[in-house]
């Protein structure tokens, strides 16, 4: 991991960020609208986005003068309301390459405990390949943190866990959304990459959005319950629940929703990339396998390196993300 952050603090050293020129730069507040697509029969109801039209406040944030890459905060409305003020709202980053008069654009989710500089850089990066991104705050990440709680995404609470999932997955439906109608986005070429966490619901959310066509799974894959329920890690929570009557099948009935492998027949109509370590033991490699196998045996890079470990292999997977993305 410190090996990552030292890369991305390169990266975004060298591109010496600069403030914008107000006076150049302009704020920019509109609307668009969700839902006006019928939904798939393949979609559960859960997922359905709820026809709506969301304001939204485009503000320039700052200028990577190097990479030629303009970017800006964005805000718009949820549309779930938690009992949390701060997490009803959904903050974005847009990297925007400079020049350019349409591009390729992906939506780009971060890492479970990610001080938010790993999607950072591979935004900076691609969008100085002429992608794109727009790097969303999953649900109670970042802003959405109701500050002095200890609300998380990933909970012991799995009811809260599972709303807090469905609700990001809608949050990014809304996020291709905004893409979708932008003037200079490529329609034809919206994407969703994560990392980790991110690669897991980024997947989940793609196999909802009949308007995304690629697809990054960057350290993740499928089947929770075959991946976690032996993991060492898992082994306390797992004996406590097992005391209280609970079984292996319940497990993966209740998770079934917000597992990717569910639905993942849903990728096959999709370009999917998926980026994997061999020796990773926070995903473990069954997991990619799951993923791969039942999305249809798409593109699959293997690396030899654990979970930390492939940050070694940085710069090569953002070569392999950006071709991929602007196919």
């Amino acid at each position: 991991m410190k090996t990552t952050i030292l890369i991305a603090l390169f990266f975004m050293v060298a591109n010496c960020a600069s403030q914008l020129n107000a006076s150049t730069f302009m704020e920019e507040q509109g609307s668009f609208k969700v839902g006006t697509k019928p939904e798939s029969p393949k979609t559960p109801e859960i997922y359905h986005l709820k026809k709506a039209e969301l304001n939204y406040i485009l503000k320039p944030k700052h200028q990577l003068p190097v990479s030629n890459v303009d970017v800006f905060t964005l805000t718009f409305p949820s549309l779930i309301t938690t009992p949390f003020p701060e997490n009803n709202t959904v903050y974005a980053e847009y990297y925007v390459p400079r020049n350019l008069k349409t591009f390729p654009a992906t939506v780009v989710l971060d890492i479970t405990g990610g001080d938010q500089s790993l999607s950072r850089t591979i935004s900076s990066y691609l969008a100085s390949r002429g992608i794109g991104c727009l790097f969303v705050q999953m649900a109670y990440y970042g802003p959405r943190r109701p500050p002095e709680s200890k609300v998380r995404l990933l909970s012991p609470d799995i009811k809260h866990t599972l709303k807090a999932i469905q609700q990001t997955v809608l949050d990014i439906r809304s996020a291709v959304a905004w893409l979708e109608q932008r003037n200079d986005v490529d329609k034809t070429r919206l994407g969703i990459t994560g990392t980790s966490l991110g690669s897991m619901i980024g997947a989940l959310s793609a196999e909802m959005e009949p308007s995304v066509t690629k697809v990054v799974v960057l350290l993740g894959g499928g089947g929770l319950i075959e991946g976690y329920y032996d993991h060492p890690q898992a082994l306390i929570p797992r004996k406590a629940f097992e005391l209280f009557g609970g079984t292996k099948k319940q497990l993966v009935d209740l998770l079934a929703p917000v597992d990717p492998l569910t639905h993942a027949e849903n990728l096959k109509t999709k370009q999917l990339l998926q980026i994997a370590g061999r020796n990773d033991v926070i995903v473990p490699p069954i997991m990619a396998q799951a993923l791969w196998e039942k999305s249809g045996k798409q593109q699959i890079q293997w690396y030899d390196c654990g979970h930390y470990t492939a940050a070694f292999y940085f710069f090569d997977a953002l070569s392999l993300i950006a071709q991929h993305l602007k196919k």
